[in-house]
């Protein structure tokens, strides 16, 4: 008899989905971020859960357990007067309790198979890090709404444009998989809002919008696919480019994890960007990377070559299914079939959930996606970054495909970043001490290497004429000075 995935096993696995939208009914009062440890036996994990208003009415939820490399885990979110559900369907985990009167801590029981232990989440302060994107910087920062004539929604964005008339060469950041706010929020971390502005400060304007259903951006994000969204991305280039202080010649994509796959593909259309940054972008298909992920994950929490195995056994049998079954309904009905058969203790909405999951819009074009299928289509320079502690995109495998398959684009550049990770941060103990606590930062080689590229692709062009007579002129000077 084969042995069940444990439930544990389960909720890292698919820790990479993509975030659900919550349904409204949710306070404000809940809105922010809720931290807790949770005891385990043998120690703690810390518990992170982070709530951000939707355009639609309703909320964002996800969790992350660090600990556990667990990032963006949908949360469905429910409350009636003070009492608070949050309920976590993939991993059969839920938290009851209730709201205390001044709206600063959340007291109940986190329930999940095999245990059951007492847990207070208490709202975070406002990070110091995060406060200093709201000083006065010396550039101008304006709330911008972004049409998109394609897909007839429009996405509530932020433009910083540096000091001056200019006009300056832009750049617009396309998040990665999961609905994101325009900053690309992540606990503490606001990795675009780190981008744009340390590009803005340096000549470049910069554009980051919310992706589709999230803040002020219309539309639903599980309803669209990665090509859906290369729409966005385009919508991005040609608000730039019809900006009178922009230079029309000069803007460019940065696009991060599948948000750089997204570049690419705008890249391989007509009126695409003029420059392209990839982070951590992929260059195998989405089912080669989902199996990547997984490996690593159950590798790293110790899972045995069997369970590794196991997993991916059911992994196989459950794709093949859904590309057998283009009938959603029949489809889910099937893979729930798989899960129970697998594991006989598993929960029916947690069932319900990953079934859903599995066959929503985005899943079904996510396992068959190939990125290099275009890359021969990509004719704008491409510097491509990955780093070698990305447990989502291997790094070396990825970037050879990227270098391969961009054969005709007049100029890339990939480097592999020792000891960074899939959101560009360093080792831990290189973060920024921030009122006696560390905060991740972004990479400052990483942020260098985008500098520095940025400035050679939107120097002035000397034509070869010039140049030639600028070459004179300097000979010129040079006999003409008195010899000593």
């Amino acid at each position: 008899m084969k042995k069940p995935i444990p439930a544990l096993f389960f909720l890292l696995l698919i820790w990479w989905a993509p975030v659900q939208l919550l349904a409204g009914g949710i306070p404000p009062v809940l809105n922010g971020q809720w931290t807790g440890p949770l005891k385990v036996p043998g120690g703690e994990m810390e518990l992170i859960i982070t709530i951000v208003p939707l355009s639609t009415g309703g909320y964002y939820a996800a969790l992350d357990v660090p600990k556990q490399k667990v990032s963006r885990m949908p949360v469905d979110a429910q409350v009636k007067g003070r009492d608070v559900q949050l309920r976590i369907d993939q991993a059969g985990s839920r938290f009851i309790g209730k709201l205390s009167e001044d709206g600063k801590m959340m007291v109940g029981t986190w329930q999940q198979p095999g245990l059951t232990s007492e847990l207070v989440l208490t709202r975070t302060a406002t990070s110091a890090v995060n406060a200093a994107f709201k000083a006065a910087p010396p550039y101008k920062k304006e709330e911008v709404i972004v049409p998109n004539k394609v897909a007839k929604l429009r996405l509530g964005a932020t433009l910083t444009m540096p000091s001056g008339t200019g006009p300056f060469p832009a750049v617009a950041l396309v998040s990665d998989m999961g609905a994101q706010d325009r900053d690309a929020s992540q606990e503490q971390y606001r990795m675009f809002a780190i981008l744009a502005d340390y590009l803005t400060r340096r000549g470049f304007a910069v554009l980051r919008y919310d992706d589709r259903g999230v803040g002020q951006s219309q539309g639903k994000y599980l309803a669209a696919t990665t090509a859906d969204l290369v729409s966005d991305a385009q919508a991005a280039l040609g608000y730039l480019r019809a900006h009178y202080r922009v230079k029309k010649t000069q803007v460019g994509l940065i696009g991060h994890g599948e948000g750089a796959n997204i570049a690419l593909l705008a890249a391989a259309q007509p009126k695409g960007p003029d420059f392209l940054i990839s982070l951590a972008g992929y260059g195998q298909s989405g089912r080669e990377v989902l199996r990547q992920q997984q490996v690593e994950i159950m590798r790293l929490i110790g899972a045995n070559t069997a369970q590794v195995k196991a997993a991916l056994d059911l992994e196989d049998r459950m794709v093949e299914t859904i590309r057998q079954t283009p009938n959603n309904a029949l489809a889910r009905a099937k893979l729930g079939v798989l899960l129970r058969q697998n594991n006989t203790d598993i929960d029916h909405t947690m069932v319900s959930a990953r079934a859903d999951q599995l066959t929503s819009t985005w899943y079904r074009f996510y396992l068959d996606f190939d990125p290099s299928a275009r890359l021969s289509e990509v004719k704008c320079p491409v510097l491509a970054l990955n780093g070698t502690d990305d447990l989502q995109v291997a790094s070396g495998k990825n970037l050879s495909i990227l270098n391969k398959g961009l054969r005709n684009s007049p100029e890339v550049k990939t480097e592999k970043l020792a000891n960074i990770n899939h959101w560009f941060q360093p080792p831990p103990a290189e973060w920024a001490m921030v009122n006696g606590q560390q905060q991740p930062v972004f990479s400052p080689k990483a942020l260098q290497l985008i500098n520095d590229w940025l400035q050679k692709q939107t120097q002035p062009v000397v034509s070869s004429s010039l140049k030639s007579k600028l070459n004179s002129l300097k000979r010129a000077s040079a006999a003409d000075k008195p010899r000593g």
